[in-house]
């Protein structure tokens, strides 16, 4: 029974009430069931002692405290949905004001979501990327195709170069000491492709097929933690070299990859695709960056529980992907040198603008009356249940038709923002202008030509080169390209 409902905190509530005396003996009585085969009495086998002797030994409040946590989820449920208010974590700050024969008075806190208004989430922009394919794109694809095609031989008559296939055996080394995941045989590596580590490649490139040979290189300081910055030795034997012969990029080529009978119809099919592939992430950049925009319009703050599970959530998310591929999550966040609280790390901005685009997409559903049938739901149902591949009832025990319903309200908040949203144009770049002409110079002075003719004679200052640039970190959700020297 509510007692009291009064807001003591920006998205807070402290909640009073009380459990009944009747449902508090019903909660005890429970709680002697759970726990009189644990209790030892004189004169009575475990389990056979009543209630009433085992309170005379123990104390009349032997069970309260399993009756209290017995009793509890269902007066505060009730005493939330009397008050009209909906919980989004576990209570806290409780206070047992009284607890006995009576009945028990409870008083607590309840975490809510936040209460914002809402303007603006109609005709929202952004910039929306073309989708246009150059001649360029096209042959680059095509060049894809004829290289994914191409035939390997087997060079023996020069040394290796940059664009080769060096097939390597090869075991890495540092102090000595030969290190876990620093070894392989029959490994193909392209020279030149960046896979392995800076310096490993390059000192293959000159070596003979059949060389046995030490590289000597440096680990990079955002490397696995243990190998971080440290130098390594890999003893390498080079066991064959192989270079790639491409295919001729004309009818014939386009009959042997496609169901196309000319590389006219095959170019056209590589633009129409590439064209699709850039329409869609066009789509998908703009959406992404339409609800940036409506997250920013949500200005509340937001309860830090809300960040937490969604940031959970994410992890999850990215634990899944990862074992996907096979691939243990604890060595894989070794590999990246990172632990578990140190990508949540990263995931916690994005994790508030998700939260804060839910929030959004919910006061939209309401400021719209969005509804959502019995028959939105049941369809919703079907759909997972195709989805997933088991059936509708089983969908049904795991997810709950106030969650289906929330989702489906969000969804159709969502497109009444997508259809309002303004597709702005990106912007051209001004074309370089033409330089004016260059002025015709003077004919040089009798006095002058002498000393024109020196310094014609003088050597040009030698230009200086531009710097390496430096390979930039690789991201914590990227996965590594190569489990061993890479």
């Amino acid at each position: 029974m509510l007692i009291s409902a009064e807001k003591t905190g920006t998205n807070e509530f402290t909640v009073e009430f009380k459990i009944s005396a009747e449902d508090f003996a019903a909660a005890v009585m429970k709680a002697y069931h759970k726990n009189k085969n644990r209790i030892n009495v004189p004169g009575f086998r475990k389990g056979k002692a009543p209630k009433a002797i085992i309170e005379k030994m123990y104390g009349e409040n032997v069970f309260y405290d399993d009756a209290l946590e017995i009793a509890f989820p269902d007066a505060y449920d009730a005493a939330l949905e009397e008050a009209g208010i909906k919980g989004i974590d576990n209570p806290f700050g409780f206070d047992i004001k009284e607890v006995g024969k009576e009945g028990a008075h409870i008083s607590c806190k309840v975490t809510v979501k936040p209460e914002f208004e809402l303007d603006g989430y109609k005709g929202l922009s952004a910039v929306k990327d073309a989708a246009d394919v150059t001649d360029e794109e096209v042959e680059e694809d095509l060049k894809r195709k004829l290289n994914d095609n191409a035939r390997e031989i087997t060079v023996e008559d020069r040394p290796a170069e940059n664009g080769d296939i060096a097939n390597i055996d090869f075991e890495g080394f540092t102090d000595g000491v030969a290190f876990e995941g620093g070894k392989g045989e029959d490994h193909d590596l392209e020279l030149g492709s960046g896979s392995f580590i800076p310096g490993f490649e390059e000192q293959i490139v000159g070596h003979n097929a059949g060389d046995e040979f030490d590289i000597n290189v440096t680990f990079p300081e955002e490397y696995a933690e243990e190998l971080a910055g440290k130098d390594a030795v890999f003893k390498i034997k080079l066991n064959a070299i192989k270079t790639k012969e491409l295919p001729e990029a004309d009818d014939e080529f386009a009959k042997d990859v496609s169901e196309f009978d000319t590389l006219d119809e095959l170019k056209a099919d590589i633009r129409k695709t590439i064209g699709e592939r850039k329409q869609s992430a066009a789509d998908r950049n703009f959406e992404s960056a339409i609800f940036d925009k409506l997250a920013e319009l949500v200005t509340a703050e937001i309860p830090q529980c809300m960040i937490d599970r969604t940031t959970d959530n994410m992890l999850n998310e990215f634990r899944y992907n990862v074992e996907a591929q096979g691939i243990p999550f604890e060595q894989y966040l070794k590999y990246l040198g990172m632990t578990e609280d140190s990508v949540k790390e990263t995931y916690k901005d994005r994790a508030e603008k998700e939260v804060k685009t839910e929030l959004a997409l919910e006061k939209i559903a309401e400021l719209e009356g969005v509804e959502v049938t019995a028959e939105d739901v049941e369809a919703e149902y079907a759909a997972m249940a195709e989805r997933y591949g088991v059936d509708v009832d089983t969908v049904k025990k795991a997810v709950s038709e106030e969650r289906v319903t929330d989702e489906l309200k969000n969804r159709k908040a969502s497109d009444i923002v997508k259809e309002n949203a303004v597709a702005e144009e990106p912007a051209k770049e001004e074309k370089p202008r033409k330089k004016a002409p260059a002025k015709k110079k003077a004919a040089p002075k009798a006095e002058d030509e002498a000393a024109a003719a020196e310094k014609a004679e003088e050597p040009a200052p030698a230009k200086k080169k531009a710097p390496a640039k430096k390979k930039a970190a690789p991201k914590a959700e990227e996965a590594p390209a190569e489990e061993t020297a890479e």
